[in-house]
């Protein structure tokens, strides 16, 4: 096998698992439906997860990249429903709008100032940080929860097949990242493992009692 095949077999692996990770939301936004209401769960991981993925849009076609191109596109289309979806079950619909307009505003700036710089090469360079920050930040987002499990000491409100494909998915695109010499791809997906990985020791310091993850422990 030569680096080519290498590379496109690594990129469809990684791109289906992260559309099936991507998938995830669906089962969180079940049981919202189910339930009639969002619980102690927090909009954030949606919004910033819409937010990453239509950077990671941007800068997949600067680097002309058809994975990312494919992957952030049904990405951004998951996670905008997600949070409608959580808006519309959600008694803190405020809280949720000034987050998706503060990402939304965000995303024009950002997208508005790569567009004006000439040079391709700076262009991927400062939309590659952009991405980087942003996608830690998606990363971290469960850990929004964090003070609220330590207090109950319960992990229910923590995404756990979200953390978990995260983790999976993470290291695809680190491996990914390395076969192209994109710092920028490598960088966000190594600290993705490292903080998905401490949020799944968290399950195991203080183990889920909704039925939402049964089969968690």
């Amino acid at each position: 096998m030569n680096d080519a095949d290498f590379k496109n077999i690594l990129a469809t692996t990684a791109s289906i698992c992260t559309i099936l990770q991507f998938l995830t939301g669906t089962l969180v936004c079940q049981k919202i439906v189910q339930n009639k209401s969002t619980g102690d769960m927090s909009s954030f991981p949606f919004v910033s997860g819409c937010l990453s993925t239509s950077l990671w849009l941007r800068y997949g076609f600067l680097i002309q990249d058809r994975s990312l191109i494919l992957v952030n596109t049904v990405g951004a289309t998951l996670f905008f429903a997600y949070v409608v979806t959580f808006y519309l079950y959600s008694i803190k619909k405020t809280s949720i709008i000034r987050q998706f307009l503060g990402s939304f505003l965000f995303l024009i700036v950002t997208l508005l100032y790569i567009h004006r710089i000439e040079d391709v090469d700076t262009a991927k360079s400062n939309l590659g940080l952009v991405c980087c920050i942003v996608t830690i930040l998606f990363f971290a987002a469960p850990l929004a929860s964090l003070l609220h499990v330590i207090k109950v000491k319960s992990t229910d409100s923590l995404p756990y097949h979200l953390i978990i494909a995260t983790f999976i998915v993470s290291l695809q695109w680190v491996i990914y990242g390395i076969v192209l010499g994109d710092k920028f791809i490598q960088i966000p997906n190594f600290l993705g493992c490292v903080l998905s990985a401490f949020q799944l020791s968290l399950f195991i310091i203080y183990p889920k009692n909704s039925k939402i993850y049964p089969n968690v422990i």
